[in-house]
């Protein structure tokens, strides 16, 4: 059994998350309130975070190493190229979200507005709130001309960048702080992307106190 600790709307789990359905591999989620310091938790993670993934015996942290972890041990359907300039920029662009995407952005808009309340932490700061919607438009018009030249974010085919950047962006579709109307190529490939069977849980997830916008869950939007 596969077992993955996890927050609903984290991006980080996620992307976990969609790599492990893309390879049709069945996993039990289980809720974890990293936040609160459970020793338990702890001893799985001392970084004390999400996600964690126990599969073949092994307990394992870091969203993106355990990505391709999966990606080695199951490689069909492939994730990542063949060729290394295009792992290359499969890599870059998780960084891309996981690193700079996450900080302008999710950090600022998915803490503020959800984490801050369920974590119990104080009200939202309107200044990062501001910073985040901002910040939000230039990364989208990055995708956008990511998307003239190519099918998917990376090149001509579907990969780990797609489900990095589609991982952050449905997490704030949950809270509907994405214009899907500012770019039709973004929207585009968020609808392809949305519709994969492996998306089907992740639109599924209901967060206690914050409903999903009705098109949140609509492939059409």
């Amino acid at each position: 059994m596969i077992r993955l600790f996890h927050v609903p709307l984290s991006p980080f789990c996620r992307k976990v998350r969609l790599s492990l359905g893309e390879k049709k591999l069945e996993v039990d989620l289980v809720e974890e309130r990293y936040w609160e310091g459970d020793p338990d938790f702890l001893r799985r993670n001392p970084a004390g975070k999400v996600p964690v993934l126990k599969m073949d015996g092994r307990t394992m942290a870091e969203s993106a190493a355990i990505c391709e972890y999966i990606e080695e041990k199951h490689p069909e359907p492939a994730l990542l190229p063949k060729d290394p300039g295009g792992r290359y920029e499969v890599r870059r662009l998780v960084s891309w979200f996981d690193d700079k995407f996450n900080a302008e952005v999710t950090s600022k808009l998915m803490y503020e507005r959800v984490n801050k309340k369920i974590m119990g932490r104080g009200y939202p700061d309107s200044g990062n709130i501001k910073a985040g919607a901002k910040a939000i438009k230039f990364h989208l018009d990055y995708m956008g001309w990511l998307l003239e030249d190519r099918r998917w974010l990376a090149g001509d085919a579907m990969t780990l960048a797609d489900f990095a950047a589609a991982a952050h962006l449905s997490a704030l579709d949950y809270i509907s702080d994405v214009d899907w109307n500012r770019n039709e190529a973004v929207k585009d490939w968020y609808a392809k992307i949305k519709s994969r069977p492996a998306f089907r849980s992740i639109l599924a997830d209901h967060v206690s106190g914050f409903p999903p916008p009705a098109h949140y869950s609509d492939l059409d939007f």
